[in-house]
């Protein structure tokens, strides 16, 4: 038996390139390839987080015309993928609809190695274990503000380059692909 996987994409509190804590904007890329992914991999849900109520009817507008709109009778498989799509206003309603009145564990994805630190081996046999559902949270700009990762109950590893020269700038949408499939793709 697996347990329970959903992601969550934040867009408040992220890191600009100075460091400084930031609210992000919504971008359509993001929902389309990283629903994509969700569905491929057996995640059930993708929970796009953001404090501004312009930017939640923003990404409710592009999942209706995904899953109800024209885009459903044209793409019938982005709208499969469209219709994990969740708006909330912030991780913790993110967490609260996900476990459903359990605790989750919540895993924070980053470019850099934090305490707890959990090496994608060790998570993938979590995940096939029994226990509480999990949030695999991911941070748009420069990554999760320092506010989020500390009542994370793990860090994943960062997914790092074959370069040997410390680059590791991936796009959300690469990384979220590359970490679901180390976590739940074919061994």
């Amino acid at each position: 038996m697996t347990r329970s996987l959903a992601l969550a994409l934040v867009h408040h509190p992220v890191l600009d390139r100075g460091g400084k804590v930031v609210t992000t904007a919504i971008t359509n890329l993001d929902l389309h390839d990283i629903s994509r992914s969700a569905l491929t991999f057996g995640a059930d849900a993708l929970y796009v987080t953001h404090p501004i109520a312009a930017q939640r009817e923003l990404a409710e507008r592009v999942r209706s015309h995904w899953t109800t709109g024209s885009g459903a009778r044209r793409i019938p498989d982005r709208s499969r993928a469209i219709e994990l799509l969740r708006v909330v206003d912030s991780l913790s309603s993110a967490c609260a609809a996900h476990g459903a009145g359990q605790q989750v564990e919540v895993w924070a994805t980053g470019a850099r190695v934090g305490a707890r630190s959990l090496d994608y081996l060790s998570a993938r046999q979590r995940l096939d274990a029994e226990g509480p559902p999990v949030m695999l949270v991911f941070g748009t700009g420069w990554g999760l503000s320092e506010e989020l990762t500390p009542s994370a109950t793990a860090r994943l590893l960062p997914v790092e380059s074959a370069r040997g020269d410390g680059y590791n700038h991936l796009s959300v949408r690469a990384a979220a692909a590359i970490i679901l499939d180390r976590l739940r793709g074919q061994r």
